[in-house]
């Protein structure tokens, strides 16, 4: 049988108040750490849903082009304005693919607003017809071939599999 004085109680009180201290530590150290975690998480998650939603105006873009290629200037504006964001959040590579689908369906807009057909009568002094529909040409095969280059270029910074 085990018997217990009052001096041993109180020491075992004495220990018991001296770890009291350490366990709060180490508790209020594991919510800490949970907390940062959990911002941390908070953060990649505004992060890749900032970045979704720029890829989905370039994917909105190229489909916009693509349906009839004749892009006009306020949806270009529109999509210069809703991409702004993408230099603050991707490599070099994003912004500089996102340029060139603006300089691109300018070129295209431009090809179409200089195009003179034979029912259009006279042509403009220095018009060159085949030059016209050639770059009219090279830029609608370019943006027919963008959805799938968008996804690859897109995909390294989207890919939510690791």
């Amino acid at each position: 049988m085990i018997h217990i004085t009052a001096s041993s109680a109180n020491f075992a009180l004495q220990i018991l108040q001296g770890l009291l201290a350490p366990v709060i530590g180490l508790t209020t150290l594991y919510i800490a750490w949970q907390q940062w975690e959990t911002n941390k998480r908070k953060y990649l998650l505004d992060r890749y849903e900032r970045r979704l939603r720029i890829y989905q105006c370039v994917v909105e873009m190229l489909g916009s082009v693509s349906r009839d290629f004749r892009p006009q200037f306020p949806e270009l504006f529109k999509f210069t304005y809703d991409t702004a964001e993408a230099a603050f959040l991707f490599g070099a590579e994003i912004p500089a693919y996102i340029d060139e689908i603006f300089k691109r369906a300018v070129a295209l807009n431009t090809a179409n607003f200089e195009y003179r057909d034979l029912f259009q009568g006279s042509a403009p002094p220095g018009y060159d017809h085949q030059r016209i529909v050639n770059e009219a040409k090279e830029q609608k095969k370019w943006f027919t071939r963008q959805l799938k280059v968008a996804t690859g270029k897109f995909r390294s910074y989207l890919d939510v599999s690791r």
